[in-house]
């Protein structure tokens, strides 16, 4: 048993990285913050504040078809923090996935889906937080990270934004967590993580509680009878959720690892505080 205990502790404080060590801001602002952000009292040439957000019940909503038809936006909305992935927009869909936003992770393949409609996510009246995630080729800070000018283009046109990368070693955590929980080498493999697996992790630094709405787990799609639904509940005829995910699961190359990631998250489940709606999760 001991040992068992001692594993138990090993990956609970591997997870639990500070974020502050792992998210920098891509631009700085004199004024002050609100309570999410620790302030860095420092000129403008400093390169950024570390993120600091604590919240003790975050909700965070997936992006699939699942959301659809199941008016979870008023119990959603109720939530102290509320998460959401990529450019998952609510306008339109508030019955089902709520209004509010407290903080968005973003890969870095959605940026350009953000700046189509830049007033809607940055705009001076969108409060909410972005975690910009993406390999260093695309980050990096010396003129040749093509996401990184994106964003920072972004936060010149829109001031009041507050967007935030993620750092090199905040990726190879991820990778590494991919790498212990599963026997496999992210990049050997030909596997790409996705926002899901970061969100996770994230939130598993920064939350007390956490709620994940509209997520199906790994035995889903094998079971009968399963709902059909669109990948993206705001991309109406898009192809099946259960589909893409098989696809994934079994390319070569270049696919995400669903269902393999979906199986981690229900064995993170039974040692933090994680709970799933729409549809619930049987933990065994």
């Amino acid at each position: 048993m001991a040992w068992m205990w001692k594993r138990k502790s090993l990956i609970a404080t591997s997870l639990i990285v500070a974020v502050s060590l792992f998210v920098v801001a891509v631009n700085y602002s004199e004024k002050p913050l609100d309570i999410f952000l620790q302030p860095y009292k420092g000129d403008k040439s400093h390169p950024g504040y570390p993120l600091k957000l604590h919240c003790e019940l975050c909700s965070i909503v997936s992006s699939s078809g699942q959301m659809l038809g199941q008016a979870a936006g008023p119990q959603i909305d109720r939530s102290p923090c509320i998460w959401r992935m990529n450019n998952a927009p609510t306008r339109g869909f508030e019955q089902d996935v709520g209004r509010r936003t407290t903080l968005r992770v973003v890969s870095h393949t959605s940026v350009p889906l953000l700046l189509q409609k830049p007033q809607y996510f940055f705009g001076q009246a969108n409060d909410t937080v972005y975690v910009v995630w993406g390999p260093l080729r695309n980050m990096r800070k010396d003129g040749k990270g093509i996401v990184y000018n994106m964003l920072q283009q972004a936060s010149e046109n829109y001031p009041h934004a507050r967007i935030y990368v993620t750092t090199e070693d905040r990726m190879n955590h991820c990778d590494m967590a991919f790498k212990r929980e599963t026997g496999k080498d992210r990049i050997q493999s030909g596997s790409y993580l996705s926002t899901g697996w970061f969100t996770l992790i994230l939130a598993m630094d920064m939350c007390k509680e956490i709620h994940i709405y509209g997520m199906i787990n790994d035995t889903y799609c094998k079971t009968e009878g399963y709902r059909r639904v669109p990948y993206h509940y705001y991309e109406a005829g898009s192809r099946d959720e259960c589909a893409e995910y098989l696809l994934h699961e079994s390319a070569p190359y270049g696919g995400h690892r669903f269902i393999t990631e979906k199986s981690v998250f229900a064995k993170w489940a039974k040692t933090h505080a994680i709970k799933f709606f729409n549809p619930p999760w049987q933990l065994s």
